[in-house]
């Protein structure tokens, strides 16, 4: 560390530093920090054990007021704060994204946008260029949030495919549709045949998609698709727990329940409880996610695997790309079925 000449007090090492201990000009310092174009391999290792001798941190802020970059990523999820502390998944998400980005020394900021105001407030500080870039996730159809970023110029990655937008947003996404699939053929091969869905909101992709893939096994096996096997949620406990007793009102019968979501099941296990039906015995019940809700779930829940941690990665890639100039890109990754104790 450089000692200043006031008492003997050290000072931050300097970009000036860091040349001088390198052999190599300020001009060369500063390339290798910005991207490491037009330098040398050479004098590009030479700066970064230069850098790692001195301890030199880079000033952000000085840095972008040259670059025009903020060096920081959005978070953003459009859903109220309650919901960010209930379900599990958005915080295995956050983590996920905050470990990729601090691969590349880049903080992640947590913006939470439940209502129009909100919205509108963080949408503007957006847009005036305080993040390089945002990862949306939970967006729903009519949402104006993502259009909005996306005609500012806002680099922009979405969890999942926003509906109504197609090709225009970079997305990743687990495949709802097939993940849904495995487990109603997984259902059926039980000998369940009258089989509920407790769905997503059908204002999102995952919500549609799994609908849609409960749908397309029940014709491929040749069971008919009952209205009132289908009730919908949104992703909480309690709207889990309300659509079983909907379903049981409607089909007392019912022999499995495919909810949407992890944390839905456990509301839909807590009301087969109260009904006296037994699980797996009486009721076979899959979830979706496999979030930490299906281990803490009694029985623990059969569920499909969404990859978490490749998501989070994806998301991050994609994104960083985008902010160096790249086309918006989707990308799909497979879920796995995981057999556990309610099926």
């Amino acid at each position: 560390m450089t000692m200043s000449n006031t008492g003997g007090r050290r000072r931050p090492p300097t970009i000036h530093d860091v040349a001088r201990e390198a052999g190599v000009s300020r001009g060369t310092v500063s390339r290798v920090l910005n991207g490491g174009h037009y330098v040398s391999p050479a004098a590009q290792e030479a700066v970064n054990a230069a850098i790692r001798r001195t301890g030199y941190v880079v000033n952000r802020h000085a840095r972008s007021l040259i670059t025009g970059r903020s060096d920081s990523v959005g978070f953003l999820l459009t859903e109220p704060q309650e919901r960010f502390f209930e379900d599990p998944n958005f915080n295995v998400l956050l983590r996920g994204c905050t470990q990729a980005l601090a691969a590349h020394d880049i903080p992640l900021l947590l913006m939470l946008a439940g209502t129009e105001d909100e919205r509108r407030r963080i949408t503007r500080y957006i847009t005036a260029g305080h993040v390089d870039g945002v990862l949306l996730v939970s967006s729903h159809f009519g949402d104006p949030v993502a259009e909005e970023l996306r005609e500012a110029g806002v680099p922009l990655v979405a969890c999942g495919k926003p509906i109504g937008l197609g090709s225009k947003v970079s997305y990743v996404a687990a495949d709802d549709r097939d993940g849904a699939r495995d487990m109603v053929r997984h259902l059926i091969s039980l000998g369940r045949r009258r089989v509920g869905v407790v769905t997503g909101p059908l204002d999102t992709p995952g919500g549609v998609e799994r609908l849609a893939g409960y749908k397309e096994v029940l014709a491929e096996a040749g069971v008919e698709f009952d209205e009132r096997l289908v009730v919908s949620g949104d992703y909480s406990r309690a709207s889990g727990e309300a659509g079983a007793e909907r379903l049981l009102a409607r089909v007392p019968d019912l022999d499995a329940v495919f909810v949407a979501s992890d944390l839905m099941a456990q509301g839909v296990l807590t009301a087969l409880e109260h009904a006296g039906r037994r699980v797996p015995q009486d009721v076979s019940v899959g979830g979706f996610d496999d979030s930490p809700a299906a281990a803490a779930a009694r029985p623990e829940l059969t569920t499909i695997r969404q990859p978490w941690d490749r998501i989070s990665a994806e998301m991050v890639r994609v994104l960083l790309a985008q902010i160096g100039g790249e086309d918006p890109a989707a990308v799909i990754l497979p879920t796995e079925l995981i057999r556990r104790e309610s099926t």
